[in-house]
């Protein structure tokens, strides 16, 4: 019995896999399944939390050095897309300058992954707003907000 239960959840993990890969992409199936700068830091410089409109939370840290994002850093509660969404921005994040950060948005984020279906697009679009809302943060703490 346990080896009929174990082959039917294999294969419709397999199956699960297959139906994402597909739909999807590889760089967001991927990403989905080794999902990368996922957690919360502690003592970030730039800080935000962003609830969408879909419900999904987004939560973005980052740590700079010299000019630069050292470290970056998501966390949310939201669904397989805004989970991918978040690993880009963080990753997109790293080692850039205040003004390279800046010019970081939610198209950035879908052309990286080569789209979204239309009902997951929103992810792309609340990862990057709130990272330009912890690049704020940041600004706001140092005094460096020259974009207001």
């Amino acid at each position: 019995m346990e080896d009929t239960l174990d082959k039917f959840v294999a294969e419709l993990q397999a199956e699960i896999n297959r139906g994402t890969l597909e739909t999807y992409g590889e760089v967001v199936f991927k990403r989905w399944q080794e999902p990368l700068y996922m957690g919360r830091m502690a003592l970030a410089d730039g800080y935000a939390r962003v609830t969408g409109s879909c419900g999904d939370t987004m939560e973005i840290f980052l740590r700079f050095e010299e000019g630069q994002v050292k470290e970056a850093s998501f966390w949310t509660d939201g669904c397989a897309s805004s989970m991918v969404c978040g690993s880009y921005a963080a990753e997109l994040a790293r080692g850039k300058t205040l003004e390279e950060l800046s010019n970081i948005t939610g198209k950035t984020i879908l052309d990286i992954l080569g789209g979204l279906p239309d009902h997951d697009r929103h992810c792309a679009f609340l990862a990057a707003e709130t990272l330009q809302k912890a690049l704020e943060h940041y600004l706001n703490v140092t005094g460096k907000n020259e974009r207001t």
